[in-house]
């Protein structure tokens, strides 16, 4: 077996790699963070430039066709730069929904993504139903009205149209939504990692026939897909997370000294540092496993993604308090990328099921 990236996506990750070392380093991150945008525009229409907005949709739709590979290399450089640009709730989640459905409308919608021009979020969570998206208590009624909240709807501040999950009669249900519509209300908050999810609420908002997106089994099969591949990301993403975290916080022993000498010299530290590198590769082992079952479409796609997220939950945490606490005070400082790094290593723990619920989910 051949686990070597081709020539183009070597070229891929040497261009995100060249973009987030010169257009988005901590200092351009922080600066947004910080704004009362939830994202810098102009990083997202250079996105857009760049093709990257275009990259996972088919052909047929106008994009480029790639898969869950050259998304795991998007995401895990992603990751080492910490970029909060809402790309999996537009493209990857919202994105791959309407890639794979047969909605009348989808190339409209999916044109205005590519280019940067709209975003889409996926409504998908509820506060009751911890991990089990297929069976939602938002309802969808005999006379097209839908009712229900919707929680940590990622970049729902932002998105022109939501794709809401909703029980229609015994079925599931995939209805797309105009977040202006009546009966919508949305009330954003900051997450820990420094982006912004909603609660966003629907009281009788009137839903036509042609904008139901799919229902039954088809809906079923099109949001777990859509959210295992979005696992399969926000794991790479942690991957270059815990990536990173290893490679500062060797540099930084390098350079600190105590006693005379840099602390990197001293055999319990190294011992530390080199547990962050055996459980990141570890990650990188099952991340590679993973995204190769995805792109192949296998019947244990699904399994090895809970393989590899339980391990993330525990490994992702384990190398950023190692690193924090390497850092010394410094580590939770807001001037350092290292607590960053902790920060969004528990908010991707949380994301589409913890570590417990993926090691359950791969023993069914």
């Amino acid at each position: 077996m051949n686990l070597n990236y081709s020539e183009e996506q070597v070229m891929l990750k040497e261009q995100i790699q060249k973009f987030c070392e010169t257009e988005y380093d901590f200092y351009k991150r922080e600066d947004v963070v910080k704004s009362d945008n939830d994202f810098d525009s102009k990083v997202w229409s250079l996105f857009a430039e760049q093709g990257w907005l275009s990259m996972p949709f088919s052909e047929e739709s106008g994009g480029f066709g790639f898969g869950p590979i050259e998304l795991s290399i998007l995401f895990e450089e992603f990751g080492k730069a910490l970029v909060i640009e809402p790309y999996l709730s537009s493209v990857v989640l919202s994105g791959n929904i309407l890639d794979n459905s047969s909605f009348a409308d989808k190339n409209n919608i999916i044109e205005s993504i590519c280019s940067g021009s709209m975003h889409v979020s996926l409504a998908y969570a509820e506060s009751t139903n911890k991990y089990d998206y297929t069976n939602p208590l938002t309802s969808l009624s005999a006379d097209s009205k839908l009712n229900g909240t919707k929680a940590l709807v990622l970049n729902g501040a932002n998105a022109s149209k939501f794709i809401v999950s909703c029980n229609s009669g015994d079925d599931l249900a995939l209805v797309i939504v105009d977040s202006n519509a009546d009966g919508v209300s949305v009330t954003s908050f900051p997450t820990v990692d420094g982006q912004t999810c909603s609660e966003v609420s629907f009281e009788n908002v009137l839903v036509s026939d042609t904008n139901i997106i799919a229902s039954g089994s088809e809906a079923n099969d099109l949001l777990l897909r859509a959210i295992n591949l979005a696992t399969l990301c926000v794991s790479a993403e942690a991957v270059g997370c815990m990536t990173s975290c290893y490679l500062k916080t060797v540099e930084y022993t390098k350079s600190r000294e105590q006693f005379d000498q840099p602390i990197s010299n001293f055999q319990v530290l190294q011992h530390r540092m080199v547990d962050m590198f055996i459980e990141s590769e570890l990650c990188k082992s099952l991340l590679i496993k993973a995204m190769l079952e995805v792109d192949t479409n296998s019947e244990d796609m699904f399994k090895h993604v809970s393989a590899l997220k339980a391990q993330i939950g525990k490994s992702g945490k384990f190398s950023a308090q190692q690193a924090v606490q390497l850092h010394g005070g410094m580590g939770v400082s807001d001037e350092l990328m290292i607590g960053h790094y902790l920060k969004k290593m528990l908010t991707i723990d949380a994301l589409f099921g913890n570590s417990d619920f993926h090691v359950k989910s791969f023993s069914v």
